[in-house]
């Protein structure tokens, strides 16, 4: 049952969401319209009764005091903080004449439509809206999260390999992942530490020592920005020693012989010397993956946060590859989904047939697949008109000025719109600088569902639980009226529920069904390859692909180096997700807050003593792009070059109309979007040459 009464409390059953990827089975305690306790479900699929701190803070967004609870319209300049109240039918029909202008003057390539991290339904709502509306544009940061796996994925073997804890494991192989401190796309961390209670094995590559590394059998504390020299490593030894699957390598592979002589060149003492891993760890971990079968890549976001990132997915899928781990249980899968309505038919890709053509990553010769425009190529549109202006942006589900990379960039950007609408629970910097703010519903106001278009091969319930305040709509439902106000009614419903039914009817079930059951998934089937091959040009994983001149692609994983030693920014910049946080949000939740009150840089306690640098003091840190200030937490975690600085802090208890409430600790001001990796537009994030003092 989707609830029950416990004394005066109603228990619903729920699942997590926009507090991380979400995943985790919730129990909901509801008293009088108020969720007054969260509890994990010990009959989750996936979490298994576990819950993070941030899923039972989730209810303290729902009563803080400064939620937007109604439409706002700028009267003053950007940025001064002067609002107007509007009605909702305002706010939408200011919205559509906004928009429709920018149509007529530019065409509908004019209007950009910005996703974050996808939350729930809403991220294929906003693509559906965009492509009735005739704009290719949805901007998302998935340069930067899951597009480098996904879609490098699809162009080396046909589909994105996701770990299968759900089945047995010799070996975790955890590169570039924290599992058991933020959300990898569902990756919930119970699986995987069932696993290692059940005998299986673990390497964890990972610049700081993470819990994860510390109950690791190998920990390869790699110099951030050089995951790609150390693939390449572990393939020569697997090579070179022969320890491959040798049966798959000969059928089901095309240009292992290429692959073969191109890794002689990063012999383990080569590469040991860019990323300061011992050659002897090197081939340790190289050769225990290899005799592990089978053994499952647990890759995060982290290794897509370099130009190099598609060079670094190459690696790691020829890693798969040839030890015979892909889309075996217990390895890397192409996960089954459920008979559900397949993403192209529910965002009607059917009416924007040439969109690859149009969009904005395509003049800059991007990597076929890639269905997102990264960031830095939409800021060159906005502030240099390339390759055709945009005008006016939509922004969901996302803060932009803290998450993409160089703030300031952003920030100019956004002040050469003709338009720019923000929807949010909270004043955000980005917000702040809007033509019109929505105020959103909260997970637990309205219905969903959780995990569409992952890959992960399942979806989950995530029905309402309370209801919002009266002017806060629901993402699913200002986009169905977006949609009905500035395209043809066709395409949109009276209730925008019937999106979540037309999703499900596939499946044969209703979304009450759907909530009764909990979850659904896709049946389990391995190896189709042996009865279909691979789904590439060659019907096999490409180690060296086919389709190198077609699209520009290099044929085999290269490192590329890094630049030269700077002796005025000696040291390496990386960064790490706080626990309690998701990404820019809910520091103005007072309980996380409280758990997570600085934004804390990691420096080595050698480095600390060198650089007069104490405890707890605030210090600036600096790159050739600018410069902040955090607060010092001395810890071996990190090695003595690195600094590991906090991500996504802004301080909503601060003015909002002054630049230092999001320029004072934001790690995006000492990041850059210049110099971006050609297949996905990505910028270094981390590896960045920097220095530290002690702000006194």
């Amino acid at each position: 049952m989707a609830e029950k009464m416990e004394d005066d409390i109603r228990w619903v059953k729920t699942h997590c969401g926009r507090m991380d990827h979400g995943g985790c089975a919730l129990l909901a305690g509801v008293r009088d319209n108020t969720i007054v306790k969260i509890k994990g479900d010990p009959d989750g699929f996936l979490n298994r009764g576990y819950v993070c701190a941030k899923g039972l803070a989730s209810p303290g967004r729902l009563d803080h005091p400064d939620r937007l609870t109604h439409p706002l319209r700028r009267t003053g300049g950007r940025g001064e903080g002067k609002w107007e109240r509007i009605s909702w039918d305002a706010a939408i029909g200011t919205i559509s004449e906004n928009f429709q202008r920018i149509k007529e003057e530019q065409g509908a390539k004019g209007v950009a439509f910005c996703q974050g991290m996808p939350k729930g339904i809403e991220h294929f709502v906003l693509i559906r809206l965009a492509n009735v509306f005739g704009s290719p544009n949805v901007v998302s940061v998935q340069d930067v999260c899951h597009a480098p796996r996904e879609v490098t994925g699809l162009h080396t073997c046909g589909f994105y390999p996701v770990a299968d804890f759900h089945w047995k494991t010799s070996l975790a192989l955890v590169w570039g992942s924290n599992v058991t401190s933020t959300n990898e796309e569902g990756e919930i961390c119970t699986l995987l530490l069932e696993q290692l209670r059940g005998g299986a094995q673990m390497i964890v590559v990972d610049p700081r020592q993470t819990e994860l590394a510390k109950k690791a059998d190998l920990w390869l504390q790699l110099r951030p920005g050089t995951d790609t020299a150390l693939a390449l490593g572990f393939l020569n030894v697997i090579v070179e020693e022969e320890l491959f699957d040798k049966e798959f390598v000969e059928v089901w592979t095309h240009g292992f012989e290429d692959l073969a002589r191109h890794v002689k060149g990063y012999s383990p003492q080569k590469v040991s010397e860019i990323t300061w891993v011992s050659s002897d760890l090197i081939r340790e971990a190289a050769r225990l993956y290899a005799r592990s079968r089978p053994a499952a890549i647990q890759w995060g976001n982290a290794i897509e946060q370099h130009t190099s990132a598609f060079d670094t997915a190459r690696s790691l899928l020829c890693l798969m590859a040839i030890c015979g781990n892909l889309d075996v249980p217990g390895g890397n899968i192409q996960a089954n989904e459920p008979n559900i309505l397949p993403l192209g038919k529910f965002v009607r890709a059917d009416l924007l047939p040439n969109k690859w053509k149009e969009m904005i990553h395509t003049f800059h010769h991007a990597i076929p697949k890639l269905m997102t425009v990264p960031p830095a190529f939409l800021r060159k549109a906005i502030l240099e008109g390339f390759p055709y202006p945009i005008k006016g942006a939509y922004v969901q589900c996302s803060n932009p000025v803290m998450a993409y990379a160089d703030s300031r960039m952003t920030v100019d950007a956004v002040h050469q719109l003709d338009f720019l609408v923000v929807a949010d629970i909270f004043m955000t910097p980005t917000a702040s600088l809007a033509d019109v703010v929505l105020p959103v519903a909260t997970q637990f106001e309205f219905n969903d569902i959780g995990h569409y278009g992952l890959g992960h091969g399942y979806i989950l319930a995530r029905p309402k639980v309370v209801e919002p305040p009266k002017e806060c709509w629901s993402d699913i439902r200002i986009l169905n009226a977006l949609g009905r106000a500035m395209t043809s009614k066709e395409y949109w419903f009276d209730d925008p529920d019937n999106l979540l039914e037309a999703l499900l009817r596939p499946s044969g079930r209703s979304y009450g069904q759907f909530v009764e059951q909990g979850y659904l998934k896709g049946e389990d089937r391995f190896r189709k390859y042996e009865s279909r091959g691979f789904s590439t040009p060659t019907g096999k994983v490409e180690l060296c692909l086919s389709t190198t001149e077609k699209f520009g692609l290099r044929p085999l994983p290269e490192f590329s180096p890094l630049p030269a030693d700077d002796s005025e920014y000696p040291l390496v910049l990386t960064s790490a997700k706080d626990p309690f946080y998701m990404h820019s949000s809910y520091r103005w939740v007072e309980s996380l807050r409280k758990k997570s009150p600085d934004a804390l840089v990691e420096i080595h306690p050698q480095t600390a003593f060198k650089l007069n640098i104490h405890e707890g003091e605030e210090v600036v840190i600096e790159t050739r792009q600018g410069g902040i200030t955090q607060v010092a937490h001395l810890t071996d975690g990190v090695h003595p070059r690195v600094l590991n600085a906090a991500y996504g802090w802004w301080f909503p208890e601060a003015d909002i109309t002054a630049s230092t409430t999001w320029t004072r600790s934001n790690y995006n001001i000492l990041t850059s979007a210049q110099e971006v990796g050609k297949e996905f537009g990505t910028p270094n994030l981390k590896g960045i040459p920097c220095r530290i003092r002690a702000a006194a």
